[in-house]
């Protein structure tokens, strides 16, 4: 945790002062009957909020979809287009399943090099000090939330997965799924210029 806090806090910002970057990378949160839960809401309503800041020009949604029942990516991009973002502006990455498989995935597989990470604030230092080992330089938004029993649940959960993420940072271990490389981000970018 403390690596965590050392290496990644000076990144986390607030929607106002965050710089611009080309794309937003949002982590997934779970999904309440098929819709997003509160958090996933949360996280999603600040990537909407740097779009229509200009803060980002693609919003990367990264999330599970390993069972035919459970589709988080789609229901983020829905999330978005619902309240604003064009479609086009939206990339779905369907096998971010981790911490490390999203920002591994975010690099290797969509080319991201610099973003705007959103996520809880309990979460974001984790995720930029793995996006950072894995090769994206990166500012981090920490959406604030009540402290309710999932919060706590969040912050506790944080500490064990600091060892994990500290090993994922050192290993540089293959994503889950890999797969080759895709061109959807290039393309959002480059249809937003």
């Amino acid at each position: 945790m403390t690596w965590l806090y050392v290496s990644a806090s000076q990144r986390v910002r607030d929607l106002a002062d965050v710089p611009a970057e080309p794309v937003a990378v949002v982590f997934g949160a779970g999904l309440d009957h098929g819709v997003p839960s509160p958090y996933l809401a949360h996280r999603l309503g600040a990537a909407a909020a740097l779009y229509r800041e200009h803060k980002v020009e693609v919003i990367l949604v990264t999330g599970d979809n390993s069972r035919t029942d459970y589709d988080e990516p789609d229901a983020m991009s829905g999330w978005l287009v619902g309240h604003g973002v064009p479609r086009s502006r939206v990339v779905p990455d369907y096998a971010g399943f981790d911490t490390w498989d999203s920002c591994a995935r975010a690099r290797r597989i969509f080319g991201v090099t610099h973003a705007v990470l959103v996520s809880q604030g309990f979460h974001i230092r984790r995720a930029l000090a793995l996006c950072a080992a894995a090769g994206i330089t990166a500012y981090g938004v920490g959406v604030d939330e009540r402290h309710d029993a999932t919060w706590y649940y969040g912050g506790v959960r944080e500490v064990l997965a600091s060892g994990k993420a500290a090993l994922d940072s050192a290993a540089d271990p293959a994503p889950d799924l890999l797969g080759p490389r895709e061109h959807t981000v290039t393309a959002a970018l480059r249809a937003a210029r």
